[in-house]
């Protein structure tokens, strides 16, 4: 584990980058993240996304893969790919502050 700085927060991230402890999770701190990921500014589309991965996470007790937010936020799959480009569902969890849901290779 390391420590990365996010919106002047140190939080702790796993090697490949995802937050170790989603409770260190912020708006501010997803905001940093999608930057330094590429993806952003954060649109009112991308915090549906966001807020449908961290409800959905809450409930299920893992972060959802591509097809359950595609199939279940209203966000369409070609949408998603737009708002994060490279790896939708891995990207979506890292914003949301979520491990790496364990349908992403």
């Amino acid at each position: 584990m390391t420590t990365a700085v996010f919106a002047g927060v140190d939080v702790e991230v796993n090697e490949e980058g995802f937050l170790v402890n989603s409770d260190e999770w912020t708006a501010d701190v997803a905001e940093a993240i999608a930057a330094d990921s590429g993806v952003g500014p954060l649109t009112e589309l991308h915090w549906k996304v966001i807020t449908f991965c961290r409800e959905d996470a809450a409930r299920e007790g893992t972060a959802p893969g591509l097809r359950r937010i595609s199939k279940l936020s209203g966000v369409g799959m070609k949408d998603l790919y737009a708002l994060f480009p490279k790896g939708p569902g891995k990207l979506a969890a890292m914003v949301s502050g979520l491990p790496k849901p364990q349908s992403c290779i």
